[in-house]
């Protein structure tokens, strides 16, 4: 039972009532043409659940990576872009808590948003957290699964920045102002992401939400300046917390701008479930920082000048 409840907490901290605004996205787009490289023997189909105790849909055995793309009124947009990573273990996506509407509130700030829809670890039932509350009771083992996915997953998310800023035009945006931020294994893959990236698939900032740094891959932290924000708690049920102090303190030690959130309470996964407890504050502390960043306006509603 300790680790159903640990997973109850990886992937959703708070049940959310699914609607059908929830996927009011203005497209999708597949970031391969035909099957994903390195996945091309994958003939199982993607999913969607919102068992397991959930009221909030969890995606699994995403194949075809895509981003669910979430525009801005005209009026209110900055230019700036922001690709959303939902977590789950690199087992299942929480798309909802840790994606869309993730992307409703950039919007509302004048910030376009990708959900980004990375490949997963296959699951063999129609119970994907049944299956993951398995393997989490041994993280060595959890990791020498994912060890492969992570790589997969690191090459949507690269080919997801190259989109987006080929793109731009088309959307209206500022190549020069392309963000990522993720939740968990998003954490974790945002984290890859900047760290394995060329000039042209490299974020312009980075937010990795209560990351696991033992997955992370790539070369290390860029040179080229890029801001971070971090945001954890203290109580998270996975043991989490330091690898977001230590991150922090690897972004400080490359001379990099960074800031750090760390809530006394909230427990893993809350994204943007309300608790009542510290962690609610997550969201307007990152949205301040998009302000002090230059990518929003101080006053959301308000058309940018």
């Amino acid at each position: 039972m300790y680790i159903r409840k640990i997973v109850v907490g990886a992937v959703c901290l708070i049940g959310l009532v699914a609607t059908p605004s929830l996927f009011a996205q203005d497209r999708v787009v597949r970031l391969y043409e035909g099957r994903a490289p390195g996945s091309q023997s994958w003939y199982w189909e993607e999913a969607e659940t919102a068992g397991s105790g959930f009221n909030t849909p969890l995606v699994y055995n995403v194949v075809d990576p895509t981003l669910a793309v979430f525009l801005p009124d005209p009026q209110l947009a900055t230019g700036a872009a922001m690709i959303v990573a939902p977590g789950g273990a690199f087992h299942i996506l929480s798309i909802a808590n840790e994606g869309m509407d993730v992307a409703r509130w950039l919007n509302e700030r004048g910030i376009a948003a990708f959900v980004l829809k990375y490949r997963l670890a296959r699951s063999m039932t129609d119970d994907p957290v049944k299956e993951l509350s398995a393997r989490m009771a041994d993280f060595d083992e959890l990791d020498r699964v994912n060890a492969p996915i992570v790589k997969l997953a690191t090459q949507d998310g690269l080919g997801a920045v190259r989109h987006v800023r080929e793109r731009a035009g088309d959307y209206g945006i500022d190549p020069a102002r392309v963000g990522f931020m993720g939740f968990s294994a998003g954490a974790t893959l945002t984290l890859s992401v900047v760290q394995s990236a060329d000039e042209a698939s490299r974020p312009n900032l980075v937010a990795p939400i209560y990351p696991y740094e033992r997955a992370i891959i790539g070369n290390g932290i860029p040179s080229t300046r890029t801001p971070i924000f971090i945001a954890a708690a203290s109580d998270d049920q996975l043991g989490l917390a330091p690898h977001s102090v230590s991150i922090y303190g690897n972004w400080l030690e490359a001379g990099q701008p960074a800031e750090l959130h760390m809530f006394e309470r909230g427990g893993h996964g809350f994204g943007m479930g309300r608790q009542d407890l510290p962690s609610d504050r997550w969201i307007a502390a990152f949205g301040d920082w998009l302000v002090t960043q230059g990518w929003t306006p101080s006053n959301p509603g308000v058309v940018p000048r």
